[in-house]
């Protein structure tokens, strides 16, 4: 399938590449400062960070602006009118993120769960790739998995809904609901944005599927999950089954239009 990515380019690293990490944010005022620390200190390429907050009430929005101060050139912030979900989040954040002609765009969590560490080796990654997904389920030289101190409902909600959303999708990637993930800008903007539904955690199994639908090649890098520093978790039981409601649909239409 020609999925109008050309894979003859010079994929070089050493060209200092330009990178625009997306970050949705709902209450992430105690985390924010940390995650920008961590990204700025990283001597990866020309990083941007956008944050796309939803309206938060501790002050999120306000903390990102005094970060823009901080790190002048180096940090956006999408202000949107209130709490319109994660998925809607991503496609505005990606749409802007676009406009900036970046060669990479990574999304990750704003709580500190996703190890800004990684982004080096996902962005090697890239080079053979057009999609890396940070993945707690698969194996390789580092390890992947969780910390320590997750309760067993939440466990149970993650590892069983990742399973369940994969089968019923037909998904081969292995953490079909990670929200850690690089894309080549090339790839992201091959992505039809108005196909994406999910207002929560399944969107990202969305976009895998998307991913996996235009045959584009997709990497698991594998990482370790960790515990938010602040805040609460907002996974819950009903953001999979929006997931996987969502997932059957979409697999009956590719299934009959295939046909």
């Amino acid at each position: 399938m020609d999925t109008g990515i050309d894979k003859t380019q010079d994929n070089s690293l050493a060209d200092w590449p330009s990178i625009t990490v997306v970050v949705p944010t709902y209450n992430e005022a105690e985390n924010l400062p940390e995650l920008a620390a961590r990204l700025f200190s990283l001597d990866i390429g020309d990083v941007q960070l956008l944050v796309v907050d939803d309206g938060s009430p501790d002050g999120t929005a306000d903390i990102a602006r005094g970060l823009s101060d901080e790190h002048p050139g180096h940090v956006s912030v999408l202000e949107r009118s209130g709490k319109l979900g994660l998925g809607s989040a991503y496609v505005e954040g990606f749409a802007q993120a676009l406009q900036n002609r970046p060669d990479y765009v990574f999304q990750m969590d704003a709580d500190l769960s996703h190890p800004v560490e990684e982004l080096p080796g996902m962005l090697a990654e890239l080079a053979d790739a057009d999609v890396v997904v940070g993945s707690r389920y698969t194996s390789g030289t580092t390890e992947a998995g969780t910390e320590a101190g997750w309760g067993i409902h939440r466990v149970l909600i993650s590892a069983l809904g990742n399973l369940s959303i994969r089968l019923v999708a037909g998904l081969r990637v292995k953490d079909a609901t990670s929200g850690f993930k690089g894309f080549r800008a090339e790839a992201l903007r091959g992505l039809d944005m108005s196909r994406f539904h999910c207002k929560g955690f399944g969107f990202q199994a969305e976009v895998a599927f998307a991913c996996q639908s235009q045959g584009y090649r997709v990497l698991e890098h594998p990482f370790i999950f960790s515990n938010r520093l602040y805040g609460e978790s907002k996974m819950s039981l009903g953001i999979v089954v929006e997931a996987m409601w969502r997932l059957v649909l979409l697999r009956i239409k590719t299934t009959v239009l295939s046909t």
